[in-house]
């Protein structure tokens, strides 16, 4: 019973807490986050490396994720808005069912997992989907049809919800995902913009259930949300100007980086 009232009590403190406890400098380390969510929900998927370190080491890695989950839905919203028109629907339908059962497998084992686990199995994820479409630009002949295939589409969207729900990581496996089906840069960015919006939805109550959002991750939000917008909208600039080859290599490049990053190389 007295475990049970400490429990309780700890919840309650949680959704009725304040603002975090930060020091200025940490307060300027989540502008420059919530700026990050915001470039990646414009296109440069690979800049989530971004606010996925800062956030982490803000508030570790697994509180981080009901830290930016909330972010990152207000980031899919404005996205949707600026480039909804550019959407394949198509390919959201195809990898919307194997990422909600992503999700659902991520939050089931996720009470087990600790930072030191996942976080090098989301990076090395990443790392070999990046080779793997780096080869493919090399010899583009390599593996025929197999991006249009259905188990290509599962098997990408069976990791692009683990990820998401693991360490809200799946923008760069998502990104490859369309690279390597060849969509054009402006149909990426669509195509992302509304297929995070539903799978993100999807994960709140996931979230909810493992205690990692609550008053104060909100309240936190809140404040974050407007720097959010400005770093959709100047993120789309930046896309609109990249060539299409530029574009690729460029995410690529971010994938890459956020893979090493997560396997804990640097």
């Amino acid at each position: 019973m007295v475990q049970a009232a400490t429990t309780a009590e700890r919840v309650i403190l949680r959704y009725s807490a304040g603002l975090p406890d930060l020091t200025p400098a940490q307060w300027l380390l989540a502008a420059l986050g919530a700026l990050g969510v915001g470039f990646s929900k414009a296109g440069l998927a690979g800049i989530g490396l971004l606010h996925i370190v800062i956030f982490a080491f803000l508030f570790g890695a697994r509180d981080s994720t009901g830290v930016v989950l909330p972010m990152l839905l207000a980031g899919d919203v404005t996205a949707v808005t600026a480039f909804h028109q550019h959407a394949r629907w198509d390919y959201i339908r195809r990898m919307l069912p194997p990422a909600c059962l992503g999700v659902m497998l991520a939050a089931s084992v996720m009470r087990r997992l600790d930072d030191a686990l996942y976080k090098p199995v989301i990076g090395w994820i990443i790392l070999v989907l990046a080779a793997l479409q780096i080869l493919r630009m090399w010899r583009p002949t390599l593996l025929g049809n197999v991006p249009h295939s259905r188990s290509f589409a599962w098997i990408s969207g069976l990791l692009v919800g683990a990820a998401t729900m693991l360490a809200n990581a799946a923008g760069p496996i998502f990104a490859l995902y369309t690279i390597a089906v060849a969509l054009p840069k402006l149909e990426i960015v669509g195509t992302s913009a509304w297929f995070f919006l539903l799978i993100n939805a999807f994960k709140v109550p996931f979230s909810f259930g493992l205690g990692l959002i609550h008053g104060q991750t909100l309240l936190l939000n809140v404040l974050l949300v407007p720097l959010i917008l400005v770093g959709v909208f100047s993120g789309r600039l930046v896309v609109r100007r990249l060539p299409q080859r530029a574009f690729e290599i460029l995410m690529l490049v971010f994938a890459g980086v956020a893979s090493l990053r997560l396997i804990g190389l640097f």
